[in-house]
């Protein structure tokens, strides 16, 4: 009984540093994954997702790993069992979609887009999960059929241009040369942004006025951290700047 216990009270310092040295070992420690996604759904099938992750593989271009279809119904479904510290998304379905069944983790809310379906969507600390069964209605016709409406105005617009083309003509001859109106100029398109900093810029642009980081966040409904993210990654870009006020940071658009 004695070189028993001796045995024991060295065995048992050895088992339990093993032990700490396993639970500490960085491949059981949980990864903070994100993600800030643009996912489109074409009416053949194909998902396309963008945006910013680090979660492995999620990005992807034209593939059909996460539709299926039975009969006239198609089927979506992106999940990923692993823990996000937060996920925000917007999905875009075809146009012409309805929605027969959804099943989605964290929030999500359902909008009209050109036509099709937008659903905007966002969770944190859980785990990423989008199903969808839905249908496209045939009920698209031609080309023709589409565009009629346009079609049978196009005489009607092109009548009233050469009109006022004749109009303005004629008065410039008899009044005189007179410079044309200056039209501002169209703002350039920027490139490079993601979508939720073009929304950034957009309602920056719409207010017209400084606003802080919690009022971006209330206004676009997306998790603080990705409106940090974003304001970060615009800020570099020389298309914000911010200005300390208190306790608060202020954002404006840069002046160029």
């Amino acid at each position: 009984m004695g070189n028993r216990g001796r045995y024991c009270r060295i065995l048992f310092p050895i088992m339990l540093l093993s032990f700490l040295t396993i639970l500490s070992s960085p491949a059981l420690q949980a990864v903070d994954y994100y993600a800030d996604l643009t996912i489109t759904v074409d009416p053949s099938g194909f998902v396309s997702i963008k945006g910013l992750t680090n979660y492995p593989n999620l990005t992807i271009q034209n593939t059909e790993q996460y539709t299926s279809k039975q009969q006239s119904h198609w089927l979506l479904n992106i999940t990923k069992p692993e823990i996000f510290s937060e996920f925000v998304y917007d999905l875009i379905l075809p146009k012409g979609s309805s929605i027969s069944y959804i099943r989605s983790s964290g929030s999500i809310r359902i909008e009209e887009n050109l036509g099709g379906l937008l659903l905007r969507g966002f969770g944190e600390n859980e785990s990423f999960s989008i199903i969808i069964q839905y249908q496209i209605d045939k009920q698209g016709g031609s080309f023709f059929q589409d565009n009629i409406i346009y079609l049978l105005l196009l005489p009607a617009i092109l009548i009233v241009t050469l009109l006022i083309i004749y109009f303005y003509f004629k008065e410039k001859n008899t009044t005189g040369s007179s410079p044309p109106p200056q039209t501002p100029e169209p703002l350039r398109e920027l490139h490079g942004l993601n979508t939720r900093q073009r929304q950034i810029l957009q309602l920056l642009q719409e207010r017209n006025t400084p606003m802080t980081q919690t009022d971006i966040q209330k206004e676009l409904e997306i998790p603080k951290a990705s409106v940090s993210r974003n304001i970060h990654g615009l800020e570099r870009k020389g298309l914000i700047e911010k200005e300390q006020i208190g306790m608060s940071n202020l954002i404006r658009l840069k002046k160029q």
